[in-house]
């Protein structure tokens, strides 16, 4: 069984490499998710044997919507490595991508261990600061077609994440200054999505609740240090060559990014 979970995330491993993309994994092989989990850690441990470190974890389906779209009742999860993370102001290569997509995001870095069933209270205390972040999220799959096992196998279709100025969680009322952040994603100067921070799961640091929840099943404790993505607070846009990036929030600050055509 391992044999085989090793085999599928050797096929998504090359098609990130490549950025060339490959047949959904369940037509290969009869996965549920669970198994597609397992499919996962396989995926990031080949990151982490070429040198990459464990930085964090992102959530997706984190809005109601998305969970009906989906026909799903939970969030799904990916693991974020420290090579996966690009400088605020950074210039990405859209040809290293597939299919990829943005998406504005908030962030928290933990200061103490976060590991299982934690409540609210605790995930607030355990949070050293908050940024203004983006995803880019990129399926590994021919004709961007996949299903839900497929995309979990895929880590969750992340691909990488930028991070803007910390502000130190000591200097914020988490329950009440995140509850209803204003987020724009602009591209070029024009705003393409416009959202806020309650579109994710209602409050963001529920976010960091369910981090630790869904790793700590996985067997992966959240360290001092990580970093969460806590899910996206708009529609992703498609990401072109040639464009910058802007991801505004007015109180949290900005982060940007810019893309050119070639392949890093």
């Amino acid at each position: 069984m391992t044999d085989d979970r090793e085999k599928l995330a050797a096929v998504l491993d090359e098609a990130m490499l490549n950025a060339s993309p490959v047949p959904q994994l369940t037509e290969r092989a009869p996965l549920d998710v669970a198994s597609a989990y397992e499919v996962q850690e396989c995926l990031v441990r080949r990151r982490l044997d070429r040198g990459e470190r464990m930085a964090g974890v992102k959530l997706g389906f984190t809005s109601k919507a998305k969970m009906r779209q989906m026909g799903v009742d939970d969030l799904i999860w990916g693991r974020l490595t420290d090579a996966m993370r690009r400088p605020d102001g950074d210039v990405v290569a859209v040809a290293d991508f597939v299919h990829p997509r943005i998406e504005p995001e908030v962030a928290f870095l933990l200061d103490r261990t976060l590991d299982g069933l934690v409540g609210t209270a605790d995930a607030a205390r355990a949070v050293a600061a908050v940024a203004p972040a983006y995803e880019i999220i990129d399926s590994r799959y021919r004709d961007f077609r996949f299903s839900l096992a497929d995309v979990v196998a895929d880590n969750s279709s992340s691909a990488a994440f930028g991070v803007g100025p910390w502000r130190a969680a000591t200097g914020l009322d988490l329950a009440g200054d995140l509850a209803n952040v204003g987020m724009v994603l602009e591209v070029d100067g024009r705003i393409a999505e416009v959202g806020s921070s309650a579109a994710i799961l209602g409050h963001p640091l529920r976010s960091v609740v369910s981090a630790a929840r869904l790793a700590g099943a996985a067997g992966l404790t959240l360290e001092a240090g990580s970093v969460i993505l806590a899910g996206a607070a708009t529609a992703a846009v498609p990401l072109e060559p040639g464009r910058h990036i802007a991801v505004r929030t007015g109180r949290l600050g900005d982060v940007e990014v810019t893309t050119e055509g070639g392949r890093t």
